[in-house]
């Protein structure tokens, strides 16, 4: 069985950090605000490692000190915190200090031999690095900024093993992206998106199928996949190509805080 801890670093060498500090007990990640889980704390044991002393103030003390080490880097404090009752404590440090709650997001795995989707054809384009079209498309969609910000995006795609699936539509315009990131023997799927007008014509189906079918030629162990709560439809589609919920996270940001007025 897939064990919550090993699913979090897997998730974590997915998505690569560009600067990153690691405390023993928690992993302080930043990348110029470019995606909420590049620039978040990954709180790898939420007791902050404490034994022998009060887990609420081992905590808060922790908390400090991440909040000055993202204060110096001009951003937000970010928490992803997992579904998970070792978190229940860090919960109430959080919720003492008002940190909103956001994105919550569904965890899906999937083992390699789950009954597969329909054949995927010959038309899928898969490369080991992100094409410039798929880089727009993907962006297109799922982007928030410019070229700078796409910049440090594609340094986070690329910071793994990869596989990127591109398909086209009639008139050869891409019609949907998909990336498999290649992590300790299991396929991370990420970045799935398919435009507005492309949707509910079967080209995400067919982008997942052909890397479900790469990473069992590759003779993976399993797949796991992220997906927010409402999209509905997206996790009904990730249903049928058998992957299954197993927990879920969501992001804790600390109150914004408003500079002294001058006069």
């Amino acid at each position: 069985m897939l064990e919550q801890a090993f699913l979090e670093t897997l998730m974590d060498k997915a998505w690569p950090a560009r600067e990153r500090e690691d405390t023993g007990e928690w992993v302080l990640r930043a990348s110029q605000g470019v995606t909420q889980r590049a620039n978040s704390v990954w709180p790898r044991d939420p007791g902050g490692g404490a034994a022998g002393s009060s887990t609420e103030t081992v905590i808060a003390a922790g908390v400090r000190a991440a909040s000055e080490w993202y204060r110096k880097r001009r951003l937000p404090l970010i928490f992803q915190v997992f579904n998970d009752p070792r978190s229940a404590t860090l919960n109430t440090v959080l919720d003492g200090r008002r940190f909103s709650k956001q994105s919550e997001t569904k965890i899906m795995v999937r083992d390699v031999g789950a009954r597969p989707l329909l054949p995927t054809g010959n038309d899928v384009e898969l490369s080991e690095q992100p094409t410039q079209e798929w880089l727009d498309l993907w962006w297109a969609v799922d982007g928030r900024g410019g070229g700078e910000e796409l910049a440090i995006a594609r340094e986070i795609l690329t910071g793994c093993p990869s596989l990127y699936a591109l398909v086209r539509d009639d008139d050869g315009v891409p019609a949907a992206v998909g990336r498999l990131a290649l992590v300790d023997g299991w396929g991370g799927l990420y970045s799935m998106a398919t435009p507005a007008g492309h949707r509910r014509r079967g080209y995400g189906t067919r982008v997942l199928s052909a890397l479900l079918d790469a990473g069992a030629r590759r003779g993976l162990q399993g797949f796991w996949l992220l997906v927010t709560a409402p999209n509905v439809g997206a996790k009904g589609l990730y249903a049928k190509a058998g992957f299954s919920e197993y927990g879920s996270y969501l992001y804790r940001q600390a109150p914004l805080t408003r500079a002294p007025g001058g006069c």
